[in-house]
């Protein structure tokens, strides 16, 4: 078993109100004239209270296409991406020159080279440093990303991995789209950033570390599911997939999944003491409620996150992490479950134990 050394979860300067950023959607045309009724509905039933954003509100209405979005991308994501890997080194107690992989998940921009390559040497990381630099997995990502550095320390039980995910998803809503999936994108997510040290079971960090142990790991993919979610590229960069039957299908499919995966390991849903799901939105908390039959406490800190900074993407899950250990630490030795969906559509469960 691998174990989690360090999490560190950082957000850009910029910090708005709910209605401050939806004035500002209507201002720029996210929005039909005839709508501006529907989009203040959305906004105040996103349950979002404040977001950061990766550059200042002004600005958006000023970013000419895709080229200029991205390179207002490339220049927050590496001081965010660097600040959030430099906390996790630092809470794991690992120098920059033990760490054996990296990988980076973002769905939000384009860097080539990847951003981990251009920060590599900044983070103070040996030249023969693998990386496996990650793109289209969304949502999912920072559990998926957390299952494969996990499957890479089962084999190399002496190594560092670390996972970083960064993701400004204010960067892509569209100017001029009045459709209802950019508004519900509009109203729920957030930009930021987050890093995850691990360590293999016989690293040193994995006796002194506070974080839980990854026991196990799930991916599942659902048929006929690939127009629930995910981008359209198009001239003004990511247009937002949304589909509207998305709650619908978590409802149908995740409690099966959670089940039989729980039960592989001869647990229940009513064992686990410590819930790391990813925030999604209102309808989806509450079908992964009803969905795994959860008291209302389960999913707190999944609701306060959302409320705080929004839906982050691939990022959100180890801000929740990082909260559940900060705030409400789970009693040792007992059972954790990250979980999260995206893009495919797919879910990836991640077993924990305190």
């Amino acid at each position: 078993m691998s174990r989690i050394a360090g999490v560190h979860g950082v957000l850009p300067p910029y910090r708005y109100e709910q209605h401050e950023i939806r004035d500002a959607l209507a201002e720029m045309g996210a929005m039909a004239p005839e709508s501006r009724g529907l989009l203040d509905r959305m906004h105040a039933a996103s349950t979002v209270r404040t977001r950061h954003l990766a550059v200042p509100l002004e600005r958006y209405a000023h970013l000419a296409g895709f080229g200029a979005a991205n390179d207002a991308y490339l220049t927050a994501a590496m001081e965010l991406a660097h600040d959030a890997v430099q906390g996790a080194l630092e809470h794991a107690e690992v120098a920059p020159s033990e760490v054996d992989l990296v990988v980076s998940t973002s769905v939000t921009g384009l860097a080539v080279p990847s951003i981990e390559a251009r920060l590599a040497g900044r983070w103070g990381l040996r030249p023969d440093v693998k990386r496996l630099p990650v793109f289209g997995l969304g949502c999912v990502a920072g559990a998926a990303g957390l299952a494969r550095v996990h499957d890479y320390l089962e084999m190399r039980p002496t190594a560092v991995a670390v996972l970083l995910c960064v993701e400004l998803c204010s960067l892509t809503v569209q100017r001029g789209d009045a459709s209802a999936a950019n508004m519900v994108a509009g109203s729920l997510f957030g930009d930021g950033a987050a890093a995850v040290v691990a360590v293999g079971r016989e690293h040193p960090a994995a006796r002194a570390a506070r974080g839980p142990e990854i026991v196990a790991t799930r991916s599942r993919l659902y048929p006929d599911t690939e127009r629930l979610l995910g981008w359209d590229i198009c001239d003004g960069g990511f247009r937002i997939v949304l589909g509207s039957d998305l709650p619908d299908t978590v409802l149908r499919r995740l409690g099966p999944e959670v089940e039989t995966f729980l039960a592989d390991h001869d647990l229940k849903t009513e064992d686990v003491t410590g819930w790391i799901c990813h925030p999604g939105g209102p309808k989806v908390l509450e079908a992964v409620r009803a969905a795994l039959d959860l008291p209302a406490r389960a999913l707190e800190l999944t609701w306060r996150s959302l409320a705080e900074v929004g839906n982050l993407s691939s990022a959100s899950v180890l801000h929740i992490l990082r909260d559940t250990l900060d705030r409400r630490p789970p009693l040792a030795g007992t059972p954790g479950l990250m979980l999260s969906m995206g893009p495919g559509f797919s879910s990836e469960l991640v077993l924990l134990r305190w």
